[in-house]
């Protein structure tokens, strides 16, 4: 990679940021298809966040990914926000037109993207979606035009009827809500047919935990699990041992960080790119 006068800047920001797999990804899709671009992590601190979004103006930045806890802080300091990051409160992703800053939300449209590169096209099927998170809250966003049937488990039951109601009305669909009960989790994955684990159990160093039994997964049975570290999670493991097909975390991180890349720059993302650099700093481990 070689830098000259005329090389466009974009970056993440966050805080932490030591183990985010930004940078990898989107400059080896920069140096794929031969753009003068270069892509930066940029470590601010929240109170910093007004500072950082001038910042993006006056060094005329391209673009930006934002991770947390910023996601929901950059939103004032925007001109504007598409339809999902409105309704979620909350953006990971920035371009910078002529100034004008404007703030996505693609982690809803990486998952459902995720899904359907992998054979598991979430229209008309009853879907089941652990947590009530951020990135609970962008899946189901995503899903609920989608499927024929959304439930929404987690812990505290009240943080998902909200949700399902904010969601309903929007869609006007069948959206479901309940805990992580062993009794709901059972009962609703008896008929489903694409079960995504949003939560952060069976991340690193925790690995060996999952909020489903094996013996509830089978074989029709599609499950994703945004958790990207361990590339195989034990929920993971377990539905592959089931027979039931699986989509790794690390979809969901490639494609939201593709859907980031075609905003800035106007290209399809070459997503096997992407992907094999995600694996690689992952320990070259496969889907």
């Amino acid at each position: 990679m070689q830098i000259s006068g005329r090389t466009r800047v974009f970056g993440v920001i966050g805080d932490p940021l030591e183990h985010t797999l930004s940078p990898a990804i989107q400059n080896a899709a920069f140096q794929h298809l031969g753009l003068d671009c270069v892509f930066l992590a940029f470590h601010v601190k929240s109170m910093e966040v007004e500072k950082a979004m001038a910042g993006v103006r006056g060094l005329g930045i391209g673009g930006l990914n934002v991770t947390m806890p910023h996601k929901n802080a950059v939103i004032p300091y925007l001109d504007e926000v598409d339809e999902a990051a409105k309704f979620l409160g909350s953006v990971n992703t920035i371009v910078n037109r002529d100034g004008r800053l404007r703030g996505f939300s693609t982690d809803g449209a990486g998952a459902l993207n995720a899904l359907k590169a992998n054979g598991a096209d979430p229209h008309g099927k009853k879907v089941v979606v652990l947590g009530a998170g951020g990135a609970a809250k962008a899946i189901a966003y995503a899903l609920a035009p989608e499927a024929e049937e959304l439930t929404l488990l987690n812990r505290t039951p009240q943080k998902t009827h909200e949700l399902t109601k904010a969601l309903y009305m929007k869609f006007i669909g069948k959206i479901n809500s309940g805990s992580l009960s062993t009794s709901d989790l059972w009962k609703n994955l008896q008929d489903a047919d694409i079960l995504i684990n949003a939560t952060s159990v069976g991340m690193h160093p925790n690995a060996d935990e999952s909020i489903v039994q094996a013996k509830w997964l089978k074989l029709g049975l599609t499950v994703m699990d945004i958790v990207y570290n361990p590339v195989e999670t034990k929920l993971a493991a377990n539905a592959k041992a089931a027979g039931a097909k699986v989509v790794s975390g690390v979809e969901m991180l490639v494609y939201q960080g593709a859907a980031s890349f075609e905003i800035w720059i106007g290209k399809k993302a070459p997503v096997e790119v992407m992907r094999q650099a995600a694996l690689n700093q992952l320990g070259g481990k496969t889907v």
